[in-house]
């Protein structure tokens, strides 16, 4: 089963007020694992970088101009991702965004279906709890030293991990081993024990033999 965990970044947040794409980093999974391919690319949104989206990400104006613009590698990305399923962490963000620039290109938009916001399957699972990136590869023990700013292909590789957490961890065979939340717990030692003693006492033989003589033409008998 093929999906791809896909992750943005942008000047803002929202293209009806001219924010646009300027990352996007995609990383195929097959039955829930990265295969190891890729699809990543720098854009360049035509456009000022407001200082708060460069804090977020540290993406400025004078390096995206050396990238290409979202027309150009458009086609690129949706070869890429084909018809398989989104595993977005905020789907609607990501998809209204990828929506607008499709738009803006006179291409159909598309389908939320194909999204799988890991957000709601956080929020699902552990109600009341954080459900941001970071306190998801805390919770789940993956390492994510190296996101010291919002990176699309990082944050997607990451997710990938999440997502594979939520749905149920890397033990994927029958075994018992899992606490029930997709940690990594080992699975305790089985300790054999003596068997106990099952044979009936003296006492118990005289009672249900004299239980079995109250009963009158018993089918046993016949």
């Amino acid at each position: 089963m093929r999906e791809i965990a896909l992750d943005t970044e942008t000047t803002g947040f929202d293209p009806s007020n001219g924010d646009r794409i300027v990352e996007i980093g995609c990383v195929e999974l097959d039955n829930f694992m990265a295969t190891g391919r890729v699809f990543h690319c720098y854009i360049n949104p035509e456009r000022d970088m407001p200082e708060g989206a460069f804090k977020v990400h540290g993406l400025s104006e004078e390096f995206l101009k050396k990238h290409k613009v979202m027309a150009a590698e458009m086609d690129g990305f949706l070869k890429f991702i084909g018809d398989s399923n989104l595993v977005i962490h905020n789907a609607e963000f990501d998809m209204k965004f990828i929506n607008a620039e499709l738009i803006r290109m006179k291409r159909l938009p598309l389908p939320m279906s194909r999204s799988i916001d890991t957000v709601a399957m956080a929020r699902k699972m552990f109600p009341g709890a954080q459900a941001n990136l970071d306190a998801l590869c805390r919770r789940f023990d993956i390492d994510n030293s190296a996101r010291t700013k919002h990176g699309a292909l990082l944050d997607a590789e990451l997710l990938a991990e999440v997502y594979l957490e939520l749905r149920g961890g890397r033990q994927t065979g029958f075994s018992l081993a899992s606490d029930g939340q997709g940690s990594k717990k080992a699975a305790s030692k089985s300790v054999a024990r003596p068997p106990r003693p099952h044979s009936a006492t003296e006492d118990e033989l005289k009672n249900h033999a004299e239980f079995l003589a109250k009963i009158s033409d018993p089918i046993w008998k016949s």
